[in-house]
């Protein structure tokens, strides 16, 4: 089961003991009195722990989660798509065949679907957080809400996480057709019947420094994702309309985008063609993309069997408790990416000049 890359425990825990004070009186107002405890309860220095007063903790747990997750930033329904899933899987070999319109003469010309397949199979994601029973004693739960805020940011970031990871390894992870994703050989079969290879990979490195480098690179991407042809040889449509970069082309891609001028004095023919997206998931400090997110179908799939939730483990008599004083919060989720039509991708690893 794999983990929230973003719930960084040590630094919570930080956190939470500078906030603890802040956060208690909030708390302390979702807890019942003394008075209003009936039943068996254990006495404790600050709170009386019995399952009403378990159950108030966690719903303040549970609303500061849900209010991290509502409030987190997320930018990855720019590049990708979302997908449902009903099932372990989702097979999309219907990439392999996208129907076009043509004038009917005769039959109708059915795509049938490649024998080969391209399955994506959904995987188990958690970020669990252990409540120590002595703090609810203690009544030092502040402790514990900047760990919920950061599992509820990390929730709401997990298809964030999984497709940039998709972007990372587009370039040695196979697509649809069996190629990477950003390859230099894609097989087209062509008008003629004749296969031949399609490239939507560069080396070039993204450069504003002269207005030959520039179309060299940027150009040369645009060109070569518009040119993009289906296996019956008319053009796809593809116009690009996003320049995605790492922090590190920050400057270079604003520059094509914004400046009048290249750096050489000529006149920059980029000039607010493309949105810069950039992100620090990005690993790469030289590779950039040229994607066409305007279509039904996106450069990239997140594909999700469930939405991540919010789950607790609070019954006293249970094992962890018994065992360890433990309770659980975190959350859960079923999802996975994917790539969808390379011919709306263009990517260079930036390493030739």
């Amino acid at each position: 089961m794999k983990r929230f890359k973003s719930l960084y425990a040590p630094i919570a825990l930080l956190l939470g003991l500078i906030g603890a004070v802040s956060f208690a009186p909030a708390l302390a107002a979702l807890l019942p009195s003394p008075e209003e405890v009936s039943g068996p309860s254990l006495l404790a220095a600050g709170l009386l722990v019995n399952k009403e007063t378990i159950g108030n903790v966690f719903t303040a747990l549970k609303t500061t989660f849900n209010n991290a997750f509502t409030a987190a930033p997320s930018v990855w329904q720019r590049i990708a798509m979302k997908v449902p899933s009903t099932t372990s899987q989702n097979d999309y070999a219907w990439l392999s065949k996208f129907p076009k319109m043509r004038k009917w003469i005769g039959d109708k010309a059915v795509k049938a679907l490649e024998a080969a397949k391209y399955t994506i199979r959904n995987d188990d994601w958690e970020a669990t957080v252990c409540v120590d029973r002595n703090d609810i004693e203690d009544d030092t739960l502040g402790i514990y809400l900047p760990q919920a805020q950061m599992a509820g940011e990390s929730a709401k970031q997990l298809p964030d996480e999984i497709v940039f990871d998709l972007v990372n390894n587009s370039m040695t992870t196979a697509c649809y057709d069996g190629q990477n994703f950003i390859d230099t050989d894609h097989p087209v079969r062509g008008a003629d019947g004749v296969v031949g290879s399609v490239s939507n990979k560069g080396s070039k490195k993204l450069s504003c420094a002269t207005q030959a480098a520039a179309q060299a690179s940027l150009g040369a991407a645009e060109v070569a994702m518009m040119e993009f042809k289906d296996d019956e040889g008319r053009p796809l449509n593809v116009k690009p309309d996003v320049l995605l970069v790492p922090p590190a082309l920050k400057a270079t891609a604003n520059a094509l985008m914004t400046s009048e001028r290249l750096e050489d004095g000529k006149v920059n023919p980029f000039k607010g063609t493309y949105e810069v997206v950039v992100d620090g998931r990005l690993t790469s400090k030289t590779a950039w993309f040229l994607l066409d997110t305007k279509k039904p179908v996106k450069p990239f799939v997140y594909q999700v069997r469930k939405e991540p939730v919010f789950v607790q483990q609070t019954d006293p008599q249970a094992d962890d408790v018994f065992n360890r004083k433990e309770f659980k919060f975190g959350a859960e989720a079923r999802a996975a990416g994917g790539y969808g039509f390379w011919q709306l991708a263009y990517g260079s690893d930036g390493t030739v000049d």
